[in-house]
């Protein structure tokens, strides 16, 4: 059963048991989604503290995936666990009402006790946003990576189409990164022109530790005729990072969806941000 928080007409079932939620947050304040060390924030641990006094129980929650500080979601997948019967409604518009600005959910979707948001997702999802223009953006500061000068898009778009498949992306991967194996299979890749804005869809079976904000080092790089696109070729055959570009910052980068096998049945929500249009289709 699902309920996405802009029907504020549907009936008013009750939910308890597994709890799915999609959140949205704008990482900009946070140090990432995982809870660190005391005081330091985290969107997994600003949730956490509203789901608690919605349920009156501690609430521990799970999510598909772990961004870096900075980084976005428009539909980060998560689950939690609870003893508490609330409307659906309750539990939605409650825990908003008790999250800051930068953090909400969008939907909730009553789940079986074999679901995991991350051990049973299947594929996940970013966008990385750069705005390409002369001056730098007010109104979009943190949420896109500026770039000022001229790029190459073809040339960047040859470079991207070159990462599809299953490789090994050592090249890719921060120094320290944890993942014991470094092959992933690359199911999307396209760098997407939007006017002024680009954007890298990327979906796979998993990633590495900042392994799309490396790729988007290295496009940059292409972009602006510092290597060709077979460079993209080197990078995978010698799985040496220190050959590869720079790290691209975290500002442009979204978790836009986690995908589950299909008995879940989970909502598939406009790929975000949600600014941007026309949308990237979704898969």
């Amino acid at each position: 059963m699902t309920i996405d928080s802009s029907e504020p007409c549907a009936p008013l079932p009750t939910a308890t048991g597994r709890i799915a939620l999609g959140i949205e947050f704008n990482g900009t304040g946070y140090r990432g989604w995982q809870t660190q060390q005391a005081g330091v924030p985290s969107v997994q641990l600003t949730l956490e503290r509203a789901l608690t006094k919605i349920a009156n129980h501690p609430v521990i929650v799970h999510a598909a995936g772990r961004t870096d500080a900075g980084v976005h979601a428009s539909n980060m997948v998560v689950h939690f666990d609870t003893t508490a019967t609330r409307t659906i409604q309750g539990w939605i518009r409650g825990t908003n009402t008790l999250l800051p600005p930068d953090i909400a959910v969008r939907w909730l979707h009553v789940m079986p006790e074999a679901f995991h948001a991350r051990f049973r997702a299947i594929a996940r999802r970013y966008h990385y946003v750069i705005l390409n223009q002369p001056y730098r953006p007010a109104l979009l500061a943190g949420q896109v990576t500026h770039v000022y000068a001229s790029l190459d898009i073809p040339a960047m778009q040859d470079a991207a189409s070159r990462l599809l498949g299953r490789h090994d992306f050592s090249s890719f991967r921060a120094v320290a990164c944890q993942s014991r194996q470094p092959v992933r299979h690359v199911q999307i890749c396209q760098l997407v022109q939007r006017g002024a804005l680009l954007i890298l869809d990327i979906q796979a079976d998993g990633f590495l530790h900042h392994m799309v904000r490396n790729i988007i080092g290295c496009l940059l790089e292409i972009g602006q005729g510092l290597q060709s696109p077979d460079w993209i070729d080197h990078l995978l055959q010698v799985k040496d990072r220190t050959q590869a570009g720079i790290t691209a910052p975290a500002d442009g980068l979204y978790f836009v969806q986690a995908y589950y096998p299909p008995e879940f049945d989970l909502p598939k929500p406009t790929l975000g941000p949600v600014w941007l249009s026309p949308p990237i289709a979704t898969a």
